[in-house]
């Protein structure tokens, strides 16, 4: 399970880790909004034309638009750079939340909050900001320099949802949605320290000579989907988006539902957004010392065995707190240990498209968990069902992450691969 290089990589430089956890603020800011949407659900409702469930459906929406934009935003950084593609991402995301204050009703709802937001996340969150930190880096320091950038991100949840808090209390949802979009757009400017890979990649082709045309978005996708370890990779990152949304929407319900006082399950989520700081750096860290394949199955048979005990112990605030706390350490650690397979499978060159690729398989399980929490929740007047088919979405992942082979795409079978996707001719396979 140790690592497979002879000699260590070299050390990354002060500047270049300073340049990522800079560029890691764009992310903090966009996903520290989402986390605190959550607040306003109750909020919104109270708005012109608006509605509890409307609210609800235009936040569960953005998962989906947000999953489908992300290969093309993915894509668009890697041909454009990250700083451009976050910047309008920026742009995106404020829109979003604006139109619900300056037009609130239905359609400001749906294409704000659904659409817009979900196509800012693709350009501002992880599957944008971590490819591009990981290519500012060597291929060894790569999974620990992603897991710094995740470690900042995680702590945009916990700086900004308090910020949220005070402006809605303050002065309502309208003020809370300005003071969101002004964050989001004040970050835009961060991602230009995102260069860093840009410059890297650049004086590397400068020494090779000129830079081949890019490949077809569908020759990118095509040589990802062809390779049997992407493939499993990608579905069990499914169950990744099935876990944590249904977590982070009705485990304060369930809280409520065992007896236990509310404040538990706010304080739970809040606990789950701390440890991620720590966590989404230390599994960076792991990938770099074991196969970050084998670190993802043990990420997902913990998260089944938290799961487990939670519904297996006699419900308490001890327990609850408990879980948080440890599903908080391994809750986004899967991004830059996902995003360091992709590497160590494909490359970094194309990162940002083929960890688009992937995500949409994790955004869809967001959706089916967020949707089926409720559905079976209201089938069976119980949680416990579906926190066992939680628990067993994480053990099929586990396996799949096993059976993994994580075998390199050589550049010439890649060629193929895209030479194939633009004849229509059957490419090879990456095995």
């Amino acid at each position: 399970m140790g690592s497979e290089a002879a000699t260590p990589p070299p050390p990354v430089p002060a500047r270049v880790l300073l340049a990522v956890a800079l560029g890691a603020v764009v992310m903090a800011a966009s996903m520290g909004a989402r986390q605190s949407f959550g607040l306003f659900l109750g909020p919104l409702a109270a708005l012109p034309g608006l509605s509890l469930s409307l609210a609800a459906f235009a936040f569960a929406l953005h998962n989906l638009s947000w999953g489908l934009a992300q290969p093309f935003a993915g894509a668009a950084a890697d041909r454009f750079g990250a700083p451009l593609v976050t910047a309008v991402g920026a742009a995106l995301y404020a829109a979003g939340l604006l139109a619900v204050v300056l037009a609130p009703g239905p359609a400001a709802a749906l294409l704000g909050l659904g659409v817009l937001v979900g196509l800012g996340l693709a350009c501002t969150s992880f599957g944008t900001v971590i490819p591009a930190a990981g290519r500012a880096v060597p291929p060894g320091r790569r999974s620990a320099v992603m897991g710094l950038a995740g470690a900042v991100g995680a702590a945009g949840a916990v700086a900004v949802v308090p910020l949220a808090q005070a402006s809605l209390d303050r002065s309502g949802a309208g003020t809370g949605l300005l003071v969101l979009a002004a964050l989001v757009l004040a970050s835009a400017p961060f991602g230009l320290a995102l260069r860093a890979g840009g410059r890297r990649s650049g004086a590397a082709a400068s020494v090779r000579g000129p830079a081949p045309a890019p490949p077809a978005l569908s020759a990118v996708l095509g040589a990802a989907s062809r390779h049997a370890g992407f493939r499993m990779l990608t579905l069990g990152f499914f169950a990744c988006g099935f876990q944590l949304a249904f977590i982070g929407i009705h485990l304060p319900e369930h809280v409520v539902r065992c007896g236990i006082p509310a404040a538990v399950g706010a304080a739970a989520l809040a606990l789950i957004s701390v440890a991620n700081v720590a966590g989404s750096w230390l599994c960076g860290l792991a990938g770099s010392r074991w196969r970050p394949q084998r670190v993802l199955a043990w990420l997902y048979l913990a998260r089944a065995g938290l799961i487990v005990a939670l519904i297996a112990l006699p419900p308490s605030p001890a327990v609850v707190l408990l879980f948080a706390a440890g599903m908080g350490v391994i809750w986004l650690g899967t991004v830059p240990l996902t995003s360091a397979l992709i590497d160590r499978m494909l490359g970094a060159r194309h990162l940002g498209t083929q960890f688009g690729l992937c995500f949409l398989s994790h955004q869809i399980g967001s959706f089916l968990g967020a949707a089926l929490g409720g559905y079976l929740l209201e089938a069976t007047g119980s949680y416990t069902p579906v926190w066992v088919l939680t628990a067993a979405v994480g053990v099929v992942a586990a396996v799949l992450h096993l059976l993994i082979n994580d075998a390199h795409a050589s550049p010439a079978r890649a060629r193929a691969a895209a030479r194939g996707e633009a004849r229509g001719g059957r490419a090879p396979r990456f095995d």
